[in-house]
């Protein structure tokens, strides 16, 4: 049943993306009155649809469908989608049209500006759905986050690179990190020299060992929030009732813990056991036996300062959603920026269907599903942007190139253009697939 919700999660993602994007080319072509031959949701690969406007069963359920001049339908194969706009080189490879004298209708007879808009309109579109999703996101649930105003509790790597445990990141070179979850990631992706923390009262200066981003990209966790373990409430199946709320445990089994991440581990080396522990309650501190379940839990919640919670009007949502997929675009051009430069070894995390399946969650939330949708979306907009002939990036630097220097690149050359590119987007396909299953193999 997991694998189930995730499979459905993604298809439905996929399929929402795919029809958001395809619409953008549809409306502009539609708009300069170039006419769409045919418009699908996957792929029909060897000409095998599930449903085509040209089924007749459905000409005979819908006659006027028979005047309809684009065929709209779904592929069996769930690999993408496309709009196939009559006189355009796509990844159709359908040449014979162009063999024929040029149309008023046509995508190649347009003025270049007007066929920069349509193949531009498929990434608008996947941006402007990043921000209305974002918008309603912060309007229905508002917006948690940590800012960077709590010390780290650091991994071994962390130790390695010279964090301890407690320090407060200030300074990354120049820039003043303010998101405290993004802390590892902007550590690579700015490629930092230098991080100015505080330890105690001293600002230190760490000069960070380039060699070492591959490790920092692929070793996760390398920064917690140091927190204390302090009491928010006991469960009500907890036989630890003697805690109260705002107790703060500081030790477990004679072993000082100045922070939860410290307390978990010694209660998780001694489940089932009963335990003394050391509790600080205002001004005194206390000695009680408390008894850890068998997972290494006592039966509490404790209280977290650093998140913090904002809530948003609709009228704020706006600006706010705006300002979400704006960061979310430079965040991921950034990690874009790493996958290209192979010292980072960033390559390695790219990934096909199987990974985006591996992120949605086990059961519905609409938040988290939303969430996902918008990056995709953003993840979507951005890849299109690559100047490679076979996306929507390459088609846009020709027209630009013809705006600029009035030439039009020839239709042979095109064509060999789409082929280079649709050769490099397989080796990336081919990339990605090895990535998802060395992963699942290890």
């Amino acid at each position: 049943m997991t694998v189930l919700m995730k499979v459905l999660q993604v298809i439905l993602a996929l399929s929402v993306l795919i029809l958001i994007h395809e619409a953008g080319h549809f409306l502009w072509a539609r708009i300069f009155r170039i006419r769409v031959d045919k418009f699908f949701l996957f792929f029909d690969i060897g000409g095998v649809k599930l449903f085509s406007t040209r089924m007749e069963w459905f000409r005979r359920l819908v006659p006027a469908a028979k005047k309809w001049e684009t065929e709209y339908g779904i592929g069996w194969l769930p690999l993408g989608g496309y709009c196939k706009i009559a006189g355009m080189i796509d990844e159709s490879m359908d040449t014979e049209a162009l063999k024929q004298p040029p149309q008023d209708w046509e995508f190649r007879t347009k003025p270049a500006w007007q066929r920069l808009l349509v193949m531009a309109g498929g990434v608008v579109n996947n941006f402007l759905l990043a921000m209305v999703l974002f918008m309603a996101i912060l309007a229905i649930w508002g917006d948690s986050y940590v800012p960077n105003d709590s010390p780290v509790y650091v991994n071994e790597l962390g130790e390695e690179l010279g964090f301890r445990t407690g320090d407060r990141i200030l300074l990354y070179d120049d820039y003043r990190p303010t998101d405290f979850l993004n802390l590892q990631a902007d550590l690579v992706r700015r490629r930092v020299q230098k991080v100015t923390v505080l330890r105690g009262a001293d600002t230190l200066a760490l000069y960070m060992d380039q060699s070492m981003m591959s490790t920092i990209l692929n070793t996760p966790g390398m920064f917690d929030i140091a927190l204390p373990f302090v009491v928010d409430s006991i469960m009500a199946t907890s036989p630890n009732q003697d805690l109260r709320k705002g107790d703060r445990i500081v030790g477990v089994d004679s072993l000082q813990t100045p922070y939860l991440q410290d307390a978990q581990r010694v209660l998780r080396a001694h489940p089932g056991e009963n335990l003394p522990v050391q509790v600080l309650r205002g001004a005194d501190t206390l000695s009680l036996a408390l008894q850890v379940d068998t997972l290494g839990r006592l039966g509490v919640f404790f209280m977290n300062p650093a998140l913090q919670h904002r809530e948003y009007s609709l009228w704020e949502s706006v600006p706010a959603g705006c300002s979400l997929a704006w960061n979310s675009v430079k965040g991921y051009v950034q990690d874009l920026k790493l996958v290209a430069t192979p010292s980072t070894g960033a390559y390695k995390s790219v990934g096909s269907f199987i990974a985006i399946g591996q992120v949605f969650p086990e059961a519905w939330d609409w938040y988290r599903f939303l969430y996902i949708l918008a990056m995709l979306s953003i993840m979507l907009g951005v890849m299109n942007l690559l100047p490679i002939p076979a996306l929507d990036g390459g088609h846009i630097v020709f027209c630009l190139y013809e705006m600029l220097t009035g030439r039009k690149p020839s239709e042979r050359f095109l064509t060999v253009a789409q082929l280079v590119g649709m050769a490099l987007l397989l080796l990336l396909m081919f990339l990605a697939f090895g990535n998802d299953i060395s992963r699942l193999i290890h």
